[in-house]
């Protein structure tokens, strides 16, 4: 499969790239990576929060949808051709923009085409239930998504790729990162996470590993931990084994000084 080359709107300051990854050139084929968006719970100026579009051979995969995500995936084509998205927890900016998916799946130009498959932590078909029956239906979720959960540690497929869950370290919340598989690429998700062993089992000798890096220092929260450090971000990279680091879920105002990559929205990889 060969994917048509679109606009993707781009940060203030940053333009739309396309990358190629140089171990995987001559190995891997027809996997890409878009950053739709990677703003932290605050989002950062112009920015869309939390998703990242995978493609394959097999579909399309969206890698968690939070606010400003459906917008900007809309500027590129109209409506998203997604066959699946994963949640990796429910705090809002890693799924906010589902109820808006909703609107345009029961009246808008999502309407005559498929429900996407959409993979939720364990739990979360009732959560959306519940939230469902506040915003105005208990079943709207249900009526614009093909609903499934996942399990801890246990492999499902989504849009042809392959998808480990592993939980992960968010201060009390029930959070995932993801392990992608597809077409002999690795690609590994931390979602949110404070330092745990968890993580470099998630990146194990992926070809690329997402990591978020939202704080400016280690633990400066105190009590049970949800983020990382960049620097603890890297010792996680470092112990894994992964080829490549990306950050993400960084405040524009903590800018990187130690030369680590770091996504922002319209990143293209290719993989």
């Amino acid at each position: 499969m060969i994917f048509a080359p679109r606009s993707w709107p781009s940060s203030p300051g940053f333009a739309t790239t396309t990358l190629i990854f140089p171990a995987t050139v001559g190995q891997y084929r027809n996997v890409k990576l878009t950053v739709v968006g990677c703003s932290p719970a605050w989002p950062n100026p112009g920015g869309a929060q939390s998703g990242y579009l995978v493609e394959g051979d097999g579909g399309r995969l969206l890698l968690d949808c939070g606010p400003g995500v459906l917008p900007r995936l809309r500027a590129a084509e109209g409506w998203p051709r997604v066959d699946a998205i994963a949640i990796t927890h429910f705090h809002l900016d890693h799924w906010g923009d589902l109820v808006p998916w909703v609107w345009g799946a029961q009246f808008g130009p999502a309407a005559e085409l498929p429900a996407p498959r959409l993979f939720l932590p364990p739990g979360g078909r009732e959560t959306l239930a519940t939230l469902g029956a506040q915003l105005g239906q208990r079943d709207m979720f249900e009526s614009a998504f093909d609903i499934e959960e996942y399990a801890d540690g246990e492999t499902f497929e989504a849009a042809g790729s392959q998808v480990t869950p592993l939980k992960v370290l968010h201060y009390q919340m029930l959070a995932f990162g993801f392990r992608v598989a597809d077409n002999g690429t690795t690609l590994a998700y931390s979602g949110d996470s404070g330092p745990s062993d968890a993580l470099p089992e998630l990146a194990r000798d992926a070809d690329l590993f997402v990591c978020e890096a939202t704080l400016l220092a280690p633990n400066p929260e105190g009590g049970t931990r949800g983020h990382l450090a960049s620097e603890e971000a890297e010792d996680a990279f470092r112990a894994s084994g992964a080829k490549r680091l990306l950050l993400t879920h960084r405040p524009a105002e903590r800018p990187l000084e130690n030369g680590l990559e770091q996504v922002y929205d319209g990143f293209e990889l290719e993989l």
